[in-house]
């Protein structure tokens, strides 16, 4: 590690930020509406971005500046199982492709803002939309934290915030800054900020990960050398060189299944879907979205990279960084530390704005106070957007960093209960209500207590996401068994529900909302609940 700060990166990551950051407050100008003060204006962009501008913010949305940094320091510590990543992205799109198309369609005939909107709309329970609103936003959380750790990752190598003896505030205060930065842009200008702020975060992820997988492996003899040097650590650490051993296939193969399963269930998944202006958008999406996955699998490398390149550090997670000051010119150094910086502003921004949705129109409205107007349901979103960032800013500052780690595959796994409700409700109106309430129940109770049992070196409790899979007796991913459990229950409990004939609630929605498109939107909306269509 270079000792000092690097002078010439750090004004190359400055002068990024400084642009990003003009344009996030100039964004609020981009595509102005008539009627700012309503969520779909300030928490959608107006349900009005075309194939392109949906492409660039799906791709900052997914893949932040944690896929950046921790997909590769997965295979820099594990080896070849960090990889999961790669399949789980190839797996999501051809799933997203059935169902996506369906929500953006009847979201946007009934002015859905949120996954929670829908759910209680398609199956007349508050206490269901209730519970898919508090698992998002408990989901997005670390999630959003997990974004300023990047950033801290790239400040703590280009030498800013000085060492670990450092007066806390002065070694915080560039995440200070730029937390502010991001809370103020996102407060004014909405989805319209990282929408805008992703043409450049993609641009430059793209160039480095170019420039990344040429460069380096010339400078390092070419890849035989660097898989040699990689298969010959993982030997010696007793890990059987590059693949992974036979017995981690079932937690491979489940965690690449349930991640994929999860993704989208996320709320700021959802938020960059809805903001799109059309059905054919999102399928298009759907098609053109594999490139990122190719981009993945080549910055997973990376990991193997930095393993050849001799890079040592206690935190894994700073490994890329490292790599990257140590190969690159300082110029060029700066480039690819801004690109990993824009990539955790862009999605935190979606995230703060997704949970803020989440809780303005399925908490605030439905429980606190129903007569809001749109005014005060946006000016609501906007002050707990700021809220949750600050949460997330606290949680960074005052907690261990594998502690957000752990949190954040937790919220995988509660974030994964929620898709019986969604993703059903989407196709079928057979689950009950009540069955679905006590599935999600069971999966969120069994999901947290089996990870808090998980220990690892470092950490007596949360140190994983895999644990023996009860009846089968190999080890896979908790989420997915969770998962398992929550279908058994809502399928045997909605059988039960349904011979008692226990009241099922009103569905507002009809069988061609979930195909209408853009010209069709807001017939059914106008319509009372029970004028509006029954169970299909």
């Amino acid at each position: 590690m270079k000792d000092g700060v690097n002078g010439v990166a750090l004004g190359v990551f400055i002068f990024f930020f400084l642009l990003v950051t003009v344009m996030g407050f100039l964004a609020a100008r981009w595509r102005r509406a008539d009627n700012e003060h309503s969520l779909d204006e300030w928490g959608l962009g107006g349900r009005s971005f075309g194939t392109w501008i949906t492409w660039f913010l799906l791709g900052g949305d997914l893949y932040t500046a944690y896929t950046f940094v921790a997909v590769p320091a997965a295979i820099y510590a594990t080896g070849a199982a960090g990889f999961f990543a790669v399949p789980y992205t190839i797996l999501v799109y051809p799933l997203i492709f059935t169902f996506l198309p369906r929500l953006w369609s009847v979201s946007h005939k009934h002015g859905y803002v949120t996954t929670s909107d829908f759910v209680r709309g398609r199956f007349g329970s508050k206490g269901l939309s209730l519970a898919v609103a508090l698992t998002g936003i408990l989901a997005t959380m670390p999630y959003i934290a997990l974004q300023l750790v990047g950033i801290q990752a790239v400040l703590d190598v280009m030498g800013v915030g000085g060492g670990e003896n450092t007066n806390w505030f002065v070694k915080d205060l560039p995440l200070l800054i730029a937390f502010g930065v991001l809370a103020a842009y996102t407060y004014s200008s909405g989805l319209r900020a990282p929408a805008l702020i992703a043409f450049v975060k993609d641009a430059l992820i793209y160039i480095v990960i170019a420039v990344a997988i040429i460069y380096i492996p010339i400078k390092l003899g070419g890849f035989d050398d660097i898989f040699a040097a990689a298969s010959e650590k993982y030997s010696k650490a007793g890990a059987g060189g590059l693949a992974p051993a036979s017995g981690g296939q079932w937690t491979y193969a489940t965690l690449a299944l349930g991640s994929a399963l999860a993704l989208f269930m996320y709320p700021h998944s959802i938020t960059a879907t809805l903001s799109s202006r059309s059905r054919e958008v999102i399928r298009r999406n759907t098609t053109i979205l594999p490139l990122y996955s190719l981009m993945l699998g080549l910055l997973a490398l990376l990991g193997f990279m930095a393993i050849a390149a001799g890079v040592k550090v206690q935190n894994g997670q700073l490994a890329i960084p490292q790599l990257f000051e140590d190969m690159f010119p300082d110029w060029f150094t700066g480039i690819a530390f801004a690109a990993i910086g824009i990539g955790a502003l862009v999605p935190a921004a979606i995230m703060s704005i997704a949970a803020a949705n989440l809780f303005t129109r399925n908490i605030y409205k439905d429980f606190i106070k129903p007569d809001a107007t749109p005014k005060e349901e946006t000016r609501v979103s906007k002050l707990v957007s700021l809220l949750v960032k600050v949460g997330a800013l606290v949680f960074v500052l005052t907690m261990d960093k594998t502690v957000a780690i752990n949190f954040q595959l937790l919220g995988g796994i509660w974030i994964l209960q929620t898709f019986p409700a969604l993703v059903g409700g989407l196709f079928t109106r057979w689950f009950h209500r009540w069955a679905l309430l006590a599935g999600w129940a069971v999966g969120m109770v069994y999901g947290t207590v089996a990870a808090y049992g998980v220990a690892s070196p470092t950490q007596k409790h949360f140190g994983g996401s895999a644990k023996e899979i009860p009846g089968i007796g190999e080890i896979g991913y908790i989420g997915m068994t969770a998962f398992v459990l929550n279908v058994v229950v809502a399928v045997v409990l909605t059988f039960v529900l349904k011979a008692l004939k226990a009241p099922d609630g009103v569905d507002e929605t009809r069988p061609e909302d979930y195909t209408a498109d853009a010209g069709d939107a807001g017939v059914s909306a106008e319509l009372p609940p029970a004028t509006a269509g029954s169970a299909h």
